[in-house]
C-alpha cells in the first residue's frame, strides 16, 4: 500500500484560514472513508473530519462550524479548509484512508506522514 501525501501546513495567526490537501493513490481501489486526524505530542491522534463514500461527514467536536472536509474526485484528493483558526488548532495532522479488505470482510487504514499546522501570533 502506498501512503497518502498531505500538504498545505504552515504558520497561520489566530482567526486566520489555512487549507491542507492529500493525494490520494489511484490504486486505492475500495474506500470506506478518508479524512484528517490531528496529534499533539505527548497526546492522542483525534479525529478532525472524515467523508464517506457516499458523501456522509463527520467532524469533531472541536472544529465542527470551522473546518470543512470535501472530496475532488477528478484531482484525486481530500481536502480540508480550516477557518477562524486557533491555537489549540496546533497539531501535525494526518491524512487517512479506510478501505476495505479484498474480500470485504474487514477494514484497514492507510496513513500520510503528516504535515504541521501552527497556529501563533
Amino acid at each position: 500500500q502506498e501512503r497518502l501525501v498531505e500538504s498545505g501546513g504552515g504558520l497561520v495567526q489566530p482567526g486566520g484560514s489555512l487549507t491542507l490537501s492529500c493525494a490520494v493513490p489511484r490504486n486505492f481501489r475500495s474506500i470506506n472513508t478518508l479524512g484528517w486526524y490531528r496529534q499533539t505530542p505527548g497526546e492522542e491522534r483525534d479525529l478532525v473530519a472524515t467523508i464517506s463514500s457516499g458523501g456522509a461527514i463527520t467532524y469533531g467536536a472541536s472544529v465542527r462550524g470551522r473546518f470543512t472536509i470535501s472530496r475532488d474526485i477528478a484531482a484525486n484528493t481530500v481536502n480540508l479548509q480550516m477557518n477562524s483558526l486557533k491555537p489549540d488548532d496546533t497539531a501535525v495532522y494526518y491524512c487517512n484512508a479506510n478501505l476495505r479488505s479484498l474480500t470485504g470482510y474487514w477494514d484497514y487504514d492507510v496513513w500520510g506522514q503528516g504535515t504541521q499546522v501552527t497556529v501563533s501570533s
